[in-house]
């Protein structure tokens, strides 16, 4: 699970899509879109972008929801997490 985390991590639209993810939660893939390319000037088609959200998905950061005919994207923080604790949340090194 952590190697999926960081091949999600790795990529800098992926962090931009989370990035939208935490300034606005549970968007539709054409909301992604529309604020990736007037904030960002990023204009990757729907597919591409639907590839990115997948990715995110598999690696358990974002996770999607049906509304009707709409599905929406919601951001998890949970696996990040558990990296930080991983490092931070170490014993204290006694002499």
């Amino acid at each position: 699970m952590e190697d999926e985390l960081f091949k999600a991590l790795a990529d800098p639209t992926r962090r931009l899509i989370l990035d939208e993810l935490t300034e606005r939660n549970g968007q539709s893939l054409f909301e992604i879109c529309t604020r990736l390319i007037t904030r960002h000037g990023l204009a990757l088609s729907r597919q591409a972008i639907s590839q990115h959200l997948a990715v995110l998905e598999a690696a358990d950061l974002v996770r999607a929801r049906r509304d009707g005919r709409y599905k929406f994207h919601d951001l998890n923080t949970d696996p990040l997490e558990h990296i930080v604790r991983r490092w931070l949340d170490r014993p204290e090194d006694t002499p």
